[in-house]
């Protein structure tokens, strides 16, 4: 199993275990309340999503991982396309940030 296949089936185990969000205002207010331990956005979100996301999470120091297209990402969770993420936990925020980094770009992770 290739990096990428592992993080993407990680998510998956994310969201089975009800520890991933998405949404964009979803994601948003688990940011401003301190309960996202990590923010997912897919590479190819628009520029607009892309730059809030990004001032958002630097706002409140959360790490930002941006990789994987939004039909990977949508794929490895059982849904159509999805754009952003934010882990709800420390443990699978590190599993995850672990096989990331080797495919993407990876901005403000501690």
């Amino acid at each position: 199993m290739t990096t990428g296949n592992k993080v993407l089936s990680r998510l998956g185990l994310a969201t089975r275990a009800g520890k991933l969000i998405s949404g964009e205002e979803v994601v948003l207010k688990a940011v401003r309340a301190g309960e996202a331990k990590l923010v997912l956005l897919a590479a190819d979100a628009s520029v607009n999503t892309t730059k809030k996301i990004k001032d958002k999470c630097n706002s409140y120091n959360v790490p930002l991982l941006i990789g994987f297209t939004r039909f990977e990402l949508g794929s490895a969770v059982g849904k159509p396309e999805r754009v952003l993420f934010a882990v709800t936990d420390r443990g699978f925020a590190d599993m995850l940030a672990v096989g990331w980094g080797h495919h993407s770009e990876v901005e403000n992770i501690e």
